[in-house]
């Protein structure tokens, strides 16, 4: 009980999290997408850009917890916590087509470079880079490995590197002429960005799939509670998979010795699973030998 109160405790305070950072990022991308048109820098505007769609991811990633509020039904048994797996997959995705974006517009940049002014693109991306940081600290502050969480902390970890590689852009700019070091510098935040969404759509699609969590060995768990739980002679046909990356499920069946008292069998195995595996809601099936 314990468990399920610090896990709703945690709930709330990261869909606050998401809301706070939501407000930050739409309130500066508006001022950011100006500056970049005025002063003529890709840096900038491909970061308002980034900004606009993490709006959408952080309106989503808020959405995804707001719809894990819903309770059980008789269509969702197990709720509604695996939208919050989606919404993070949906937000690795769009950050690939974020960074082929700002790839190909930085291309054409080299190819065609433009004026850049340098001094309000410094000014707006030290602004933006602020905004960024206090947003990302916001985030990160959230508990657990959420990674419907993580999906909008990353979204706002690309601004941040977008708003660093302007910074250094305008820097570079106001000091050599040479204006090539915007787009330059956009290539490599979004090949950052490439390597950051390419974690969240693999750790999330691991998910989606039914996936083994991660921390979890089945033969090591299988071993352990046979030779720690008195009574039970054997376990198989474990199944471990997770509703999100906090919520592990799992389903076995255990051998239980003849004389065995099987309710105090049962209560060991579920204790032992929620102690030393983290894993709250597990389905045992109690045999007195072992299945086909």
């Amino acid at each position: 009980m314990g468990h399920d109160h610090d896990h709703d405790h945690t709930h709330r305070a990261n869909k606050t999290r998401v809301l706070w950072a939501l407000a930050i990022t739409a309130g500066f991308m508006v001022a950011e997408a100006v500056g970049g048109v005025i002063a003529g820098s890709l840096a900038l505007i491909a970061d308002a850009g980034h900004m606009l769609t993490d709006c959408v991811s952080l309106a989503l990633a808020w959405f995804a917890f707001k719809i894990a509020d819903k309770k059980p039904d008789l269509q969702r048994s197990y709720g509604y916590y695996r939208f919050q797996v989606l919404a993070a997959f949906v937000n690795g995705l769009s950050l690939f087509v974020i960074a082929v974006w700002i790839t190909f517009e930085a291309v054409e940049r080299i190819r065609e470079p433009v004026h850049v002014l340098a001094t309000p693109m410094l000014i707006i991306a030290a602004l933006g880079l602020v905004a960024n940081i206090v947003s990302f600290w916001i985030l990160q502050s959230g508990q657990g490995e959420n990674l419907n969480l993580r999906g909008a902390a990353l979204h706002v970890l690309g601004d941040m590197l977008g708003s660093v590689a302007a910074i250094a852009a305008a820097i570079v700019i106001m000091t050599t002429g040479w204006t090539p070091i915007d787009p330059i510098l956009s290539i490599l935040v979004a090949l950052l960005v490439l390597r950051a969404a390419w974690s969240i759509v693999k750790k999330s699609g691991h998910i989606l799939l039914e996936g083994t969590p991660e921390n979890v060995d089945p033969a090591d768990l299988s071993e352990k509670l046979a030779r720690q739980v008195p009574g039970v002679e054997d376990i198989h046909h474990v199944h471990i998979w997770s509703l999100t990356s906090e919520k592990p499920v799992l389903t076995m069946h255990a051998v239980v010795g003849e004389g065995a008292d099987n309710d105090a069998v049962l209560a060991a195995l579920q204790k032992a699973l929620s102690d030393d595996f983290g894993i709250a809601h597990a389905t045992i099936q109690l045999e007195s030998r072992r299945c086909d």
